[in-house]
């Protein structure tokens, strides 16, 4: 979801025009923090020419921190303000990545834009921009024609695949990623015959995303050592592979014999014409799991699900103790491949499974927790705004909009001792588009005349 083919230009979508807030309106802003100190960004101007997820959502962290960031919107808006929207020109999911910024809306394609540009650029220390390497160039906001206006910028690129290679000039989003990556696949989920996506969460933007402002703040410091500018690149497709973790090691001397053979064995089945269904209980069955697993998965008990997690042997013997069973996988010896380790596994599951129906959720939980063990309940969205451990934590935070009102969403990452973070409010399509005009020295007559022909919207 984070790249996009191109913005989206259509005069028939909804515009800023009658959403302008009154005069001197400052919700959106940097300038209303609770914190007394400011943040670790305080004082660094972030420019976005960014929509959907990826890009969004780093300049929302970097605003977090304490950055002035000014997200450079078409007339109409992100196009993620128009998905599952709540009002004409707001939804829940483009409130979720552009808290705290400052929105203008510019046609990047008017003339007007490169005026403004001109003298919006040099004042800036970071761009982000996440549209196909082409799009950028097309309209004016490339590396090369920004970093001419401003050397000292730092300028953030997230691509789907990346400026080299066959796909570079893909346009590419979170399910696509997910399908060339090979998470997809590890997943094993099927419906109907077909591979289903992590749905829960753009799991590929949103990291992505966090990639992204984690490398504006590296870029920052080694600008503030050495005085120069950059071009940092992320990809959507390098960060679904680092997603992937320890699947994604081969060991040539123990995986090589096996890496080729499969990849033969997938060609000449896709060559076959066999379904994905089956393809992938073939491959599965050539790449068994250790059967039996009853220490890293959720368990139905007399009343809900909770989680257990035992990710070293002795919690693992731990947790066995707990529920009064034994595992002959800790006996010298065993072989996992047996027939008699894979039969011996699945009645330890079934004998897990049993133990944990006899008793409560509750019961269950503090009876592991007594014998520290990892554990937590199975609950819904819902269930976690009040919870008194994420409200202990400050994990959400309350906003106002100006057009939907008070709003609830996940709060600022991390805590900082001395520079802290804060989640302000999401701002309205354009909200600042006069604001920030002004303050590039343009005149009120001059930006009305803009106004006219369109160019803000």
């Amino acid at each position: 979801m984070g790249v996009l083919p191109a913005p989206i230009f259509s005069w028939g979508n909804p515009t800023a025009k009658d959403i302008i807030p009154p005069r001197g309106y400052n919700a959106g802003t940097r300038f209303s923090r609770r914190f007394a100190m400011p943040g670790p960004l305080d004082g660094v101007k972030v420019v976005e020419f960014t929509e959907i997820i990826a890009g969004p959502f780093a300049g929302m962290l970097l605003s977090d921190m304490g950055a002035d960031v000014i997200k450079v919107e078409p007339p109409w808006g992100d196009p993620w303000r128009g998905t599952q929207p709540i009002s004409p020109t707001e939804s829940r999911v483009f409130i979720a990545y552009n808290r705290g910024k400052r929105s203008i809306t510019l046609d990047l394609t008017t003339e007007a834009a490169r005026d403004i540009l001109g003298r919006l650029i040099p004042q800036m220390d970071v761009a982000i921009v996440n549209y196909r390497p082409d799009v950028a160039a097309k309209l004016g906001v490339d590396y090369e024609s920004l970093a001419a206006l401003n050397p000292r910028l730092i300028y953030c690129e997230n691509t789907a695949f990346g400026r080299q290679g066959p796909d570079s000039y893909r346009p590419g989003y979170d399910l696509i990623l997910q399908a060339m990556s090979g998470i997809m696949t590890s997943e094993s989920k099927t419906s109907n015959g077909v591979p289903v996506h992590v749905v829960s969460s753009p799991m590929v933007d949103t990291s992505a995303g966090i990639c992204l402002a984690w490398c504006v703040c590296a870029a920052l410091f080694h600008r503030e050592r050495t005085g120069k500018g950059q071009k940092v690149e992320t990809t959507l497709l390098g960060m679904a592979i680092a997603l992937l973790g320890m699947r994604f090691v081969e060991v040539e001397s123990l995986d090589r014999e096996n890496f080729q053979a499969t990849l033969e064995s997938l060609a000449a089945m896709r060559g076959a014409g066999i379904p994905y269904d089956e393809l992938l209980k073939i491959y599965e069955s050539d790449h068994p799991v250790t059967p039996g697993n009853i220490y890293y998965r959720s368990y139905q008990t007399a009343d809900g699900a909770i989680s257990v997690g035992c990710l070293s042997d002795p919690l693992r013997q731990r947790l066995l103790d707990t529920l009064n069973l034994t595992d002959i996988r800790f006996d010298p010896g065993y072989d996992p491949r047996s027939e008699e380790s894979v039969a011996f596994g699945a009645e330890l599951v079934r004998q897990a499974e049993e133990t944990f129906l006899q008793r409560t959720a509750a019961d269950w939980l503090a009876l592991l927790d007594e014998r520290g063990i990892p554990a937590g309940p199975v609950r819904f969205i819902e269930e976690v705004f009040d919870d008194p451990q994420v409200q202990a934590n400050d994990l959400v935070s309350e906003l106002e909009h100006l057009e939907v009102g008070p709003l609830r969403m996940v709060g600022p990452l991390a805590k900082f001792s001395e520079t802290p973070l804060e989640a302000t409010h999401p701002p309205a399509l354009g909200q600042h588009t006069g604001e920030v005009l002004e303050e590039l020295g343009f005149g009120e007559g001059e930006i009305q005349e803009w106004r006219d022909q369109g160019a803000l919207g």
